[in-house]
């Protein structure tokens, strides 16, 4: 099941090492079958506040993701963005091709008190 790697990022200055992240992260996740979906683009929040930026990354399953993460070329150029960027990242699985919606809302009905 397809996995996601998103990342909420904050405003940033301008800064030589956030260019040579971005130049060297691509390289880091080709191995894990991993690819940007959504970077540099800009986003329309609808609801809330979204400030920053958002990225996201695509994998073949969750086992690819964290390996990619935890990998040695990626853990080297993390620092690149990390000393200058501040934002939040997370994992999460994916649904299957025949997600049905219908069943969480059942689920979570069947998990409510009795009236």
């Amino acid at each position: 099941m397809t996995a996601y790697v998103i990342a909420h990022l904050q405003e940033a200055a301008p800064h030589p090492e956030i260019a040579e992240y971005i130049e060297r992260i691509p390289a880091t996740f080709e191995p894990y079958g991993g690819r940007f979906l959504v970077h540099g683009t800009a986003h329309e929040v609808k609801e809330g506040s979204w400030p920053g930026h958002v990225v996201m990354i695509g994998f073949p399953g969750t086992a690819e993701a964290r390996a990619w993460w935890d990998s040695p070329a990626y853990r080297a150029i993390a620092p690149l963005r990390s000393r200058h960027i501040a934002g939040d990242i997370v994992l999460v699985d994916g649904v299957p091709e025949d997600y049905d919606p219908a069943a969480t809302a059942r689920a979570l009905r069947e998990a409510l008190p009795a009236e």
